[in-house]
């Protein structure tokens, strides 16, 4: 009964029915099941292979650590939790005097984190591919046995599995999503044919309306200009009330008007940045006395724009709805203050909104407008998929309340704070597990309160792995819809605005590709891109010609002939005919001074110890032959020339001062690691990438300005919202710094007995919102996911202005944390790395800038260029036809693909503390699938012969 009844909790899929485009997004993601189920296929082989290397290698290898001798007491140091040990080799030995390294501990995480069977180990190894808490167990395995070689398995796991594997999904994904919405805009396409023809009729209607309507006016002007006398009053009210606005609407659109908002601006960010902890009543009159003012001069602003432009006029632009809304809450706040009619909570939020006045400054600079509009397009697009992902985080968190609802309770044991015990807790904890952070703890909880890694306790490990792999691999990373058609077709349409403007600010590249980067990451995540055709492999048919095929840029580089000396003379003395100087370009020039310059920049970084410059000499070549600094094409207009030349002058500089112990000289001695950098100028490759990361950089100024605004907006709020709250007695028992005085006894967990006097403190947190730049400091942690929930926690239990913690305070304020992670980690993040493949893909474009072929036609070019012939290779001796017929018929590839999941299943069936008959059984079957690949390659070379296999 109590399963049927989980199934309630689906009930809010029902509104995806009501949502088109919430249909699109679940039928994508339907959709994605065939293909992706192929790639599921493909990560559990992966995990079923590291799950039985890691079973082969570390079974029963978890379960000793240090007890005290004679007893079951484990000696762990003070906060230090139980690790494994080793009682040989070269693992972690028990140093705590009177203790030895035994067996008999169920191992890490209450013995659910080990290798000692199938199950456990995938478990395991699943854990690490998501990248939570797997240093951790390569800790404790490097504590086990030794850290000699484990590190292989780990990182190799991690680079296969975590940053290609689950990459796979996310292009699968993204590809079927890019289909679904393609078919949801041709099917409505005949939709806006038809009323756009209706708008085109209804616009005739009214343009012959109006035509009609002015020549009736004037007819009655003409009959009425003998009543003109009666209202000259009237009229000339209007008059002056035209001229007025004329002149008022000539102002507000003029530079003067323009920089005095944005000097009101400047002055509204300086009063709010001021705010922080403890300031003094003198400070507070004075941001009080400010915002009034300011808030008089932004509501003038307003009601100067209302009468230049008219209501209808002014009500059209979003942003000046904005600015009313802003000023708007800004006068109601003084009004509910002055009435103390507001609770302090009520009077902090209204507070926030006045933050939102910083965003005016984005409407008077144009290139930050235009970045603005185009990140509203893009929330706009994922406007859905973040309804589907709360539709998921509702569904996963009431199924959380059915199955753990009051269960994460521990003897001996702090209550977890990451619980489903209510609905807006089980909210926060599905969120949790979504970004990835502390996962795996919850999973751990989840197992310990159904009873221990046991049957059926394991069990509930599958409702933390769906929700991860469902949450954070699909809807999460699927909020980049694809939108590359739409963008493409109005991307000349941009340009032209753009160059005709002459707008002033980031480059008109950067402007017009914020709305596409999505689509950008998503051809880069995308496995299967246009271009790896069937048969494209490096081994080229000889019969083909090699001319007519198009070379990427490295390999047209490789061909360049060498760069002419100018005809200007070098320093001064070696002119272009001087027979040192012509050797000197032959020298630089050759492509084995090339590849010893390369060798000694490899020994220069391995042996930085050596305080001397690897050949110098090279510099003295190269500037010989084309000169310093003064004519074109000489040594120093170079930027990699000059980092060179500054890498090997850092290096003659420290070892000439090498005896002086001043500061100077040891900042010197540090630059000695950009030694490495060297290589940029000779590695073509390498030097092509560099260059399009400066491009990359150049164009996200503008992204980095929003970032930072946003950033700034929300620690502001949180310095309304938390500043002085974060601090607490160590005495949990005290709420205020006068009380946290003295001594107080300390209990450690679990053992009344062991006590232990400590001094009280009254302590801040480490990241707090005390002030703007402490707050900006903890939301930029809080972006890398790392470590966020304990801040939350705290910020859930934050109390009044100095005063210490009260649990579960204020449950409402994670909403805060919330849509700063959307806002900032999900979104902005993401349009950072969008910048730098666009740039990347726009720079690996410009080598076919004057081909006259797209890209789709040069693809297919490449591959009719590329396209073999399939080679079958067929044995003429009867006999030899005979196995070949066998070999390469279905049944057998059949046949061979059950042994080879029979033998998987045979190693996989091992197991900690198996017995003798399990042993002798598993190396038996061992042997006898060993036999039969043996004869099944003997059968394949029969068939093939060896040069064909």
């Amino acid at each position: 009964m109590k399963a049927l009844r989980a199934f309630r909790v689906l009930r809010p899929l029902r509104l995806v029915s009501g949502v088109p485009s919430l249909q699109v997004v679940m039928n994508s993601i339907l959709k994605s099941m065939l293909p992706l189920f192929h790639i599921t296929l493909l990560v559990l082989f992966m995990v079923t292979i590291y799950s039985i290397m890691g079973l082969e290698l570390f079974k029963c290898k978890m379960h000793k650590t240090c007890y005290y001798t004679g007893t079951n007491i484990i000696a762990t140091v003070e906060n230090e939790k139980p690790a494994p040990c080793a009682q040989a080799g070269n693992g972690r030995r028990c140093n705590i005097n009177g203790t030895e390294c035994r067996a008999g501990w169920p191992g890490p995480n209450q013995g659910i984190t080990h290798f000692d069977n199938l199950g456990f180990s995938m478990l395991t190894v699943y854990q690490c591919i998501t990248t939570q808490g797997w240093t951790d167990i390569l800790y404790w395995v490097n504590d086990a046995i030794g850290m000699e070689w484990p590190w292989i398995f780990f990182t190799t796991l991690i680079l296969v599995g975590s940053f290609f594997v689950l990459n796979l999904v996310l292009g699968v994904l993204s590809g079927e999503f890019t289909k679904e919405r393609e078919k949801a805009k041709s099917r409505g396409e005949f939709q806006k044919l038809r009323e756009t023809q209706q708008l085109d009729e209804d616009l005739k209607g009214y343009m012959e309306w109006i035509t009609q309507a002015e020549v009736m006016d004037n007819d009655q002007e003409g009959q009425g200009k003998t009543q003109d006398t009666e209202y000259n009053g009237c009229k000339l009210a209007r008059k002056w009330n035209r001229w007025l606005r004329r002149k008022c609407r000539v102002y507000v659109k003029s530079k003067l008007f323009y920089w005095w908002v944005i000097m009101l601006v400047f002055l509204n960010t300086l009063a709010i940045a001021t705010e922080h902890h403890k300031q003094s009543q003198s400070l507070t009159n004075w941001q009080d006395t400010a915002n009034k003012l300011l808030l008089s001069m932004f509501a003038l602003e307003m009601f100067m724009k209302m009468y230049a432009l008219g209501l209808p006029s002014y009500f059209i632009s979003l942003f000046n709805r904005f600015d009313c809304f802003v000023v708007s809450t800004g006068i109601m706040e003084l009004i509910l203050v002055h009435m103390g009619i507001m609770s302090i909570m009520g009077i902090s939020v209204l507070r926030c909104i006045r933050l939102l006045r910083l965003l005016k400054v984005t409407r008077y600079w144009t290139s930050l407008s235009n970045l603005v509009a185009s990140l509203l397009n893009s929330v706009r697009s994922i406007a859905c998929l973040l309804l589907l992902l709360f539709l998921f985080i509702v569904i996963f968190s009431l199924l959380g309340m059915q199955v753990f609802g009051g269960k994460f309770n521990f003897p001996n044991q702090p209550k977890p704070r990451s619980t489903f015990d209510s609905f807006p807790q089980a909210l926060i904890t599905v969120f949790q597990i979504l970004t990835g952070e502390d996962w795996n703890a919850v999973m751990y909880d989840g197992i310990m309160a159904h009873g221990g890694p046991t049957m059926p306790g394991i069990l509930v490990s599958i409702y933390f792995i769906i929700l991860f792999v469902c949450g954070n691999c699909i809807l999460k990373e699927a909020n980049m819809p694809d939108k590359a058609s739409e963008e493409k077709a109005n991307l000349a349409k941009k340009l032209a605005e753009q160059r005709a403007k002459g707008v002033e600010g980031i480059p008109t590249t950067a402007k017009l590709k914020i709305d596409e980067f999505e689509s950008n990451v998503n051809e880069i995540k995308d496995p299967f891109p246009p271009a790896d055709f069937p048969g494209d492999d490096e081994e080229e048919d000889p019969n083909i010609p090699e001319s007519p095929r198009p070379r990427p840029m490295a390999d047209l580089q490789l061909k360049e002939e060498a760069v002419p000396m100018p005809e200007a003379s070098s320093f001064f003395i070696f002119g272009p005919q001087n027979k040192f100087r012509k050797l000197c370009h032959r020298i630089i020039n050759a492509t084995t001074f090339t590849n010893i310059i390369l060798l000694f920049i490899l020994l220069s970084s391995v042996s930085l110890a050596a305080e001397d410059p690897i050949d110098p000499m090279s510099f003295r070549n190269q500037m010989t032959t084309y000169g310093a600094i003064l004519h074109k094409g000489s040594f120093c207009r170079n930027s990699f020339n000059i980092l060179d030349l500054l890498v090997v002058s850092v290096s003659l500089l420290s070892m000439g001062m090498e005896s002086s112990a001043i500061s100077v000289v040891k900042i010197l001695r540090v630059l000695r690691v950009l030694r490495p950098l060297r290589a940029i100028n000779r590695a073509k490759g390498l030097k092509h990438v560099v260059q399009c990361v400066f491009v990359a950089v150049k164009t996200i100024g503008n992204i980095v300005l929003v970032t930072m605004l946003l950033d700034f907006m929300f620690a502001c709020i949180g310095v309304q919202l938390f500043k002085g709250q974060f601090y607490a007695c160590t005495d949990p028992d005290k709420m205020t710094e006068e009380t946290c005085k003295g001594w107080y006894i300390k209990y450690q967990e679990g053992a009344l007995h062991e006590m232990e006097v400590r001094k009280r403190e009254w302590i801040n947190s480490e990241l707090n919102f005390d002030n703007i730049f402490n707050g900006m400091l903890a939301l930029f942690t809080i972006s890398t996911f790392e470590g966020w929930p304990k801040l939350l926690y705290k910020a859930i239990d934050s109390n009044l202005e100095d005063k210490g913690p009260v649990y579960n305070n204020r449950v409402a304020i994670s909403i805060f944390f919330i849509i700063y992670l959307i806002l900032i980690a999900f979104f902005m993040m993401n349009i950072f790395v969008g910048f730098v493949i666009v740039t990347f893909q726009e720079q690996g474009e410009q080598e076919y800038k004057n081909c006259e072929l797209d890209k789709n036609q040069r693809q297919c070019v490449q591959y009719a260029l590329k396209a073999r012939p399939l080679r079958c290779y067929i044995p003429k001796n009867p006999y030899q036809y005979q196995v070949w017929y066998i070999v390469t018929s279905c049944y057998f590839e059949y046949l061979m693909f059950l042994l080879i999941m029979l033998n998987t299943m045979c190693l996989g069936m091992q197991h900690c503390n198996q017995s003798a008959h399990v042993t002798h059984l598993s190396d038996m079957l061992n042997v006898i699938f060993t036999v039969l690949f043996t004869v099944e390659m003997i059968l394949k070379l029969m068939a093939f012969k060896a040069k064909v296999c």
